[in-house]
């Protein structure tokens, strides 16, 4: 005889879903998305992107982080350290100029203190912005650059800088540093560089 619970159907999370890994933003979308978002006045939205970019943290992280975070007093720090919540292991990330006039701007208009979460929900139940709107509102980003939402996640925001950064340098070391990890070989699976290299390659062999 069947049972109760052997009669229950769970779908798989990922039914109907594109997974595997998410695309980096491109310089060209990162700057185009920054005067879209100032030009219509969207400052916390541009302020959690900057972030976003600078800090290469997991969204869970990213929407957690308090105001005393990124603040020394009431001035804007040039690097902070936060715990990861999934390991457990401290990461330093350098804010940028531009970023520290975002949040600067945004924490003036939500008129927020130093214990506030720096992006505070607008939801009653949650005291700060969650991983779901987070990636709703990342959603609308990626539509409003004309690109594909299967292509793209919070990921891509951790990943860019990341990927720009060892771009530009080819120090992996130094980008495991940046972004956490514990191993130098989650480091190379997360940028996707064997992948990478091997296209870039290609695309310099003339035939």
């Amino acid at each position: 005889m069947e049972t109760p619970s052997s009669s229950v159907h769970h779908e798989p999370w990922n039914k109907g879903k594109i997974v595997g890994q998410k695309e980096p933003f491109k310089l060209k979308e990162i700057w185009a998305l920054r005067v879209h978002l100032q030009m219509q006045g969207r400052v916390r939205e541009l302020a959690l992107f900057n972030l976003g970019i600078d800090s290469k943290l997991r969204g869970c992280d990213l929407v957690a982080l308090k105001v005393r975070d990124v603040c020394h007093g009431d001035q804007l720090a040039a690097r902070a350290i936060v715990m990861q919540h999934k390991t457990q292991r401290p990461v330093q990330f350098e804010i940028t100029a531009a970023t520290r006039d975002a949040l600067q701007a945004w924490i003036q208009l939500a008129a927020l203190k130093s214990d506030d979460f720096l992006f505070p929900s607008r939801l009653h139940e949650s005291p700060h912005l969650g991983t779901r709107q987070y990636a709703r509102i990342l959603g609308h980003w990626v539509d409003e650059l004309g690109l594909d939402r299967a292509d793209y996640g919070t990921h891509s925001m951790r990943r860019t800088k990341a990927t720009l950064i060892y771009r530009r340098t080819k120090n992996l070391r130094a980008v495991q540093l940046l972004l956490g990890h514990s191993k130098l070989e989650s480091t190379v699976r997360y940028l996707g560089i064997e992948l990478d290299d091997a296209l870039e390659i290609a695309e310099q062999t003339e035939i």
